[in-house]
């Protein structure tokens, strides 16, 4: 396959799923990961894509709404953890009493889901628990829950578990409800988040989950991300009070306060 044809086709790729991995098109193409890096900065510079890290996300998914910032760093877990702790705190008491006894529950990577672990009481306890973070799956186990951990490629920065082994064991499971963090949302763009791949493993475990509830602090609140993992009627906000009040008018949104 000629270069213009692999671009082309890459284009494509990144247009239908708005976001697409650096390992995924090296897949695709039988190609080197550094000859797919060399495309994607071809393409990011002639505008025809936008390269993030670890892979690509389509124009339309990574360009924001004029009043919403584009954010494209991401914070490790130990700085995270420090942040929005009392809201954080607030939003996880809400969350686990939605959770049953006989649910199945998918819990996401992340801090805010950390804070819905480490909240949880009987009878939520009694649930059965999937999770792509490792520290979620320990701080599961240690408060007696079952917990099944999706194997796939570990994320130091976020501690999440990504690529193509999670995905495909997401495939095989059924929840009845899910849980996830988010680096950003607004009803434009819906929620989003630095990494593709953890974007595809987000946008995966939605489409296997009946109840969808993303947890967000205030501070995510108007902010975009490179990656759109879900559209924003898609699933059910619960946050604190934001100084934006459109956020409130909306029936997907909760609005927790102490």
């Amino acid at each position: 396959m000629l270069a213009e044809e692999r671009r082309q086709k890459m284009i494509e790729m990144v247009g239908e799923s708005a976001t697409v991995t650096v390992s995924d098109l090296a897949q695709a193409f039988d190609t080197s990961e550094s000859t797919i890096r060399r495309d994607l900065d071809r393409l990011d510079a002639a505008g025809k894509l936008v390269k993030v890290h670890g892979g690509a996300a389509s124009v339309e998914s990574a360009v924001a709404p004029a009043q919403s910032p584009l954010v494209t760093n991401e914070l490790g877990m130990d700085e995270k953890r420090s942040l929005h702790t009392a809201e954080k705190r607030l939003i996880a008491a809400h969350a686990e009493t939605l959770i049953g006894p006989e649910d199945f529950v998918y819990i996401d990577a992340g801090t805010s889901t950390l804070a819905l672990v480490e909240a949880l009481s009987e009878p939520a306890t009694q649930a059965l628990f999937a999770t792509n973070s490792v520290s979620n799956a320990l701080a599961l186990t240690s408060r007696g829950c079952r917990t099944i951990v999706i194997g796939g490629n570990l994320k130091g920065l976020t501690e999440a578990i990504v690529g193509p082994g999670a995905l495909d064991a997401l495939s095989r499971h059924n929840f009845t409800k899910g849980f996830w963090g988010t680096n950003g949302v607004t009803p434009e763009r819906g929620f989003t988040t630095p990494d593709p791949s953890e974007a595809m493993v987000k946008r995966i475990s939605m489409e296997r989950t009946n109840e969808r509830f993303v947890l967000a602090d205030a501070s995510k609140l108007g902010v975009v991300t490179p990656a759109t993992f879900c559209e924003f009627a898609d699933a059910t906000l619960i946050t604190t009070a934001s100084a934006d009040h459109r956020y409130g008018t909306h029936a997907n949104v909760v609005e927790v306060r102490a």
